[in-house]
């Protein structure tokens, strides 16, 4: 059983039970509460609503938590880009009416600056049209969108991705508000323990302060560099005689130089002072939690981001702050080699599907059966595949697993070849990559091979494209399963009864928060999620998708 939902202004709501087609099966009902509308129905199967993120937050803060969703503007974004290519489009309730009705379509509203506690003057929803009802609306919208799933190259598929996505965006709300358990006294220690002492004025802390004068000493006499301008510092090393093209670490630690060492613990002590140092902990940790806003989704190819705080960016020597309460524990679960999985569940290679279904190291297998046990060169091949490295030892590794796994390697070629001939490529279950006038070649997180003139492949551009949509079907299709890992977890540990609580995710991570009792049934739950989410995305296949799980008290002992 499905219900629509919207909000009315004075905080109550109207509602009314839906069809398959998405109309209405029965009168509307207005209530004066939200919160008791959606709390007296908990024979709802699937609530539809504009916006988990706005509508959601609000239900749980007054304790009403909900099983399933479908959240209309996450599936407006999908479904805008896999029928048109569009992705990237305006997703609100106004914009998708307005398509409907072809009608100009009204831009999203600004993005909502990162915050910890609500505001008095948050941006509200697009408005639509002087006199246009919102829930009829939402009706309209509702049942337009199912009808539009019915056309897409694989319905079935869309559909779980639109049911995939919106689980999602109910696990993100949760976890923004759960958030992660976090001691603000251990945190403090480690920074008076690697910063120093702070002084007055906003003045560096001691030790970069010693760093700095380290590095300008290293200059010679007379000499002064700030050590976080990079001009300042490119200057210097060409006054020295040595030509830098960046700062980048991987570029200084090639050179031989005193300056080098204390630029390096510099530049580590000033990501830390700058990221995560005194002022973000009083802006970000309240109440012995770290709460950030997950975006699911925030990336084109399905992976989440988080609006402020760096919450997919903790480095480690601060997961030493992060700890379980007294008597819970911290159940912390990695994917083994997620991705290669991924490749071998699409492509259907029957090999890299037999290599996939064994053991927990995919690469050990492969190099087994392909590359004379050499584990390195397996995954330097796999790897090469799917992000495109194919120069120096990679194309020799990429022909010995081409001539192996012809299906897997032909896969993310075609995908490549669809990208550098402008053309757009699907996940799985049906994400669609950008339009090549707004993905940035970047956007896989793809390193950038240096210019080959004359080469195969067309110029630089066309080529970084086909990187990207090598890596988008692989790298989405992940995105797009790691979504049903969170949704069967959260269901199976709500149906368990656990006190369990999801605390944090990152592509291919999850953090459970749990009694110390509950932990050996988080870990089994974490790995029937996986299995059947594999099931359930990719159909019956041999490839396994196995955890690396850790039960600790401190996140930093996990890895």
């Amino acid at each position: 059983m499905r219900w629509a939902v919207a909000e009315t202004g004075d905080g109550g709501a109207r509602l009314c039970p839906l069809a398959q087609d998405g109309r209405p099966a029965g009168s509307v009902v207005r209530e004066p509460s939200l919160a008791e509308a959606v709390r007296s129905r908990p024979e709802v199967e699937r609530w539809v609503w504009r916006s988990t993120g706005e509508i959601y937050r609000r239900l749980l803060a007054a304790g009403v938590r909900v099983e399933r969703c479908y959240d209309v503007e996450a599936a407006e974004a999908l479904l805008i880009g896999h029928e048109e290519g569009q992705s990237g489009q305006p997703r609100s309730l106004a914009a998708a009416w307005a398509r409907l009705h072809g009608l100009p379509v009204p831009a999203d509203a600004p993005a909502r600056a990162a915050q910890t506690q609500p505001s008095l003057f948050e941006p509200g929803p697009v408005p639509l049209p002087s006199g246009t009802d919102e829930f009829s609306a939402l009706l309209e919208v509702y049942a337009g969108q199912l009808a539009r799933t019915a056309r897409a190259e694989h319905p079935d598929r869309m559909r779980l991705l639109l049911a995939s996505e919106s689980a999602g965006m109910l696990v993100a709300t949760e976890m923004s508000r759960t958030g992660i358990p976090w001691r603000a006294d251990v945190h403090r220690a480690l920074l008076d323990e690697l910063l120093g002492e702070r002084f007055p004025g906003g003045l560096e802390p001691r030790r970069m302060a010693e760093l700095a004068d380290e590095v300008s000493r290293a200059f010679g006499d007379g000499v002064r560099v700030r050590p976080d301008l990079a001009g300042d510092i490119i200057r210097a090393f060409a006054g020295a005689g040595i030509p830098l093209s960046s700062t980048r670490k991987w570029e200084l630690k090639r050179i031989d130089h005193p300056a080098v060492a204390p630029l390096l613990a510099y530049k580590s002590l000033y990501r830390l002072h700058t990221a995560h140092g005194w002022s973000w902990l009083q802006q970000w940790v309240h109440d012995g939690r770290f709460r950030p806003e997950y975006l699911p989704g925030g990336t084109v190819s399905g992976r989440w981001t988080a609006n402020g705080g760096g919450a997919l960016q903790i480095p480690k020597v601060i997961r030493r702050a992060v700890r379980a309460a007294p008597g819970w524990r911290l159940v912390v679960a990695d994917v083994d080699q997620m991705e290669p999985r991924v490749l071998a569940a699409v492509s259907r290679d029957r090999g890299l599907m037999e290599v996939a279904g064994t053991g927990a190291d995919l690469y050990a297998d492969l190099a087994a059966r392909a590359f004379g046990g050499d584990r390195e060169q397996a995954k330097l091949a796999l790897l090469g595949a799917i992000y495109g490295q194919t120069s120096g030892d990679a194309l020799q590794h990429l022909a010995d697993l081409r001539r192996r796994y012809p299906a897997a390697v032909a896969y993310v070629d075609d995908a490549a070849r669809a990208g550098e001939e402008g053309r757009l490529v699907r996940t799985w279950l049906g994400r669609t990559c950008p339009p090549v006038s707004m993905a940035p070649p970047d956007e896989a997180g793809l390193p950038q091979e240096e210019e080959r003139p004359g080469g195969h492949g067309g110029t630089s551009a066309t080529r970084a494209r086909g990187r990207f949509t090598r890596n988008f079907v692989v790298q989405g299709s992940a995105a797009d399963w790691a979504l049903l890992v969170l949704g069967a977890l959260r269901h199976a540990m709500a149906r368990a009864g656990l006190r369990a609580e999801l605390v944090f995710f990152q592509h291919d991570e999850v953090i459970v928060h749990c009694p110390a009792d509950e932990a050996a049934t988080v870990a089994e739950a974490i790995a029937t999620a996986a299995a059947t989410a594999g099931r359930i995305a990719f159909g019956p296949t041999p490839v396994r998708f196995p955890f690396t799980t850790a039960v600790v008290e401190c996140y930093a002992d996990a890895k």
